[in-house]
């Protein structure tokens, strides 16, 4: 099984984030950075990542509900949020844009 890797540059209002999206033929492994933190898909442990101390929000997807790409993510609303995130008023149901602007 081969796995493709891409890197996405994503303009925003305040600066540029940086996606990556591992795919797999079944399966997609997606997070887009900024300076703050990040947005990842759901495959990602947001009581983890907080206690690294990290800004974390993870975006509306799962199984039957696959995101599949970068540009597709950019289209979803946010399912959950770590404690760092909700300190930059990140919150569940806000779409992917404005969490990711509140990253910089």
């Amino acid at each position: 099984m081969a796995v493709e890797c891409k890197t996405h540059s994503i303009p925003t209002p305040k600066g540029v984030a940086e996606g990556v999206s591992l795919k797999w033929e079944s399966f997609s492994l997606l997070i887009i950075g900024a300076p703050k933190g990040f947005l990842a898909c759901c495959i990602f442990n947001l009581d983890m990542i907080n206690e690294f101390g990290i800004p974390c929000a993870i975006v509306e997807s799962g199984p039957g509900n696959p995101i599949g790409s970068i540009d597709r993510m950019l289209t979803r609303k946010i399912s959950s949020v770590n404690d760092k995130a909700k300190q930059l008023g990140i919150k569940a149901g806000m779409p992917t844009p404005e969490a990711l602007t509140r990253l910089f």
